[in-house]
């Protein structure tokens, strides 16, 4: 099929007259981030969504299978869902009782969804957030991960923390400065990156929220990041959520922001191993998961491949040769024609962490000629799913036995 480029996301106006101004702070002092934790006495007009969270605290049902059961007879009068199995990957054995189940998924902000997205083949009705958020936490509920990565979320303090809080997740929120969605009448509030945690699965031991930057510029791009140990193995993990500049004519942006997440991560790394000497990625080993709006011809795809950090991507494994990326992880028609691509990626340390199995992509024919979003899909992305373990440890020192001392 022929589809055309893709006009994605929206500001570029805005963040091309700051870039283009002249630069008044030092670049040791950038511009602010907005607050990742905000104090809900303090804000404006945030109320628990009434239908996920009973009154009194956060009150969210604690059994994740109640809760998948409320969101599915919300959801009974929908089409079925796509159909996705796991695909398992055959290597290595990996460390015993280590399974890290990863998602990744831009669920598309409510505003700019009903707003500036303009998908021109979804009714206004399958757009709407009463129908919406539980198609989101059914998707959320199925695979049940470990971590979660999501991006676009603008529902966060009402809906996904909460929620999601009451079910054992800790998390982190970085909004975007400059939200599109604060243009669109009768919005959520900003946009951004959220990082949520299996607390029973995982301890908290480090987390930043980083504005990217371009040419020491801030842009308005940003990533949340986290340290996190394996309650069962005392294994650490680095994990990054983030989601990079969008529209073509852009590419060399997300080859800046690329390169500055990389360095912070490179940084954190190093303040985490377990010696001095020792290469970062050899004791603390990165998952990086983002909507990077970018194919994999781009060059900030090439810049994490290639990167000292021994980085892949993980969905590669679905292809026959282990090579190729998948045909789409994003497909939607809007005013300007359909878009079918690949934008969106889950990056891991090869050498200290294996592939155990990739949730496959839904056919053509599930998605359906009107494409995404839909009835019975929530968003224009895609959902990445992986189960990942530790590979054995080669040597005695982890950054566990460090903190112990």
């Amino acid at each position: 099929m022929e589809t055309v480029a893709c006009p994605m996301g929206g500001g570029a106006t805005r963040l091309y007259r700051t870039l283009t101004q002249p630069i008044i702070s030092s670049s040791s002092s950038p511009l602010p981030l907005p607050p990742a934790h905000l104090d809900l006495n303090q804000t404006r007009n945030i109320t628990l969504d009434p239908d996920l969270c009973q009154r009194g605290g956060t009150g969210c049902p604690p059994d994740p299978v109640e809760l998948l059961q409320q969101c599915k007879e919300a959801l009974r009068d929908r089409p079925p869902p796509f159909h996705r199995k796991f695909i398992n990957i055959n290597d290595e054995d990996g460390a015993p009782n280590s399974s890290i189940r990863v998602m990744q998924w831009n669920i598309l902000a409510q505003a700019l969804g009903e707003g500036v997205d303009s998908f021109v083949q979804c009714p206004l009705e399958a757009l709407s957030w009463s129908r919406r958020k539980y198609l989101i936490l059914e998707e959320i509920l199925t695979y049940r991960p470990h971590i979660l990565c999501l991006q676009e979320v603008d529902h966060y303090y009402d809906t996904f923390q909460p929620v999601l809080s009451g079910l054992g997740y800790g998390s982190n929120f970085c909004p975007k400065p400059w939200s599109p969605c604060l243009d669109v009448e009768g919005n959520n509030g900003p946009d951004g990156c959220a990082l949520f945690f299996d607390e029973s699965s995982f301890e908290l031991l480090d987390s930043v929220n980083i504005r990217l930057c371009a040419i020491r510029i801030p842009t308005n791009q940003v990533a949340v990041v986290t340290v996190l140990r394996c309650r069962t193995t005392s294994r650490c993990v680095c994990v990054a959520a983030t989601h990079l500049k969008a529209r073509s004519g852009w590419e060399w942006l997300r080859s800046a922001q690329g390169s500055d997440l990389l360095r912070h991560l490179q940084n954190l790394l190093q303040k985490h191993s377990s010696g001095t000497t020792a290469e970062p990625s050899s004791d603390v080993p990165l998952l990086i998961c983002g909507d990077f709006n970018a194919v994999p011809a781009e060059d900030v795809y090439r810049r994490f491949i290639s990167s000292p950090l021994g980085l892949d991507s993980a969905y590669k494994k679905l292809s026959k040769d282990g090579l190729t990326e998948p045909e789409y992880t994003t497909w939607k028609i809007r005013p300007t024609g359909e878009c079918c691509t690949t934008l969106d990626y889950i990056w891991y340390t090869q050498d200290s962490l294996k592939v155990d199995s990739v949730l496959d992509m839904p056919t053509e024919e599930q998605i359906g000629p009107n494409r995404l979003p839909s009835f019975s899909y929530p968003s224009d992305h895609l959902s990445l799913v992986c189960d990942f373990s530790f590979k054995e440890e080669e040597r005695s020192r982890s950054f566990g036995v460090k903190q112990q001392q």
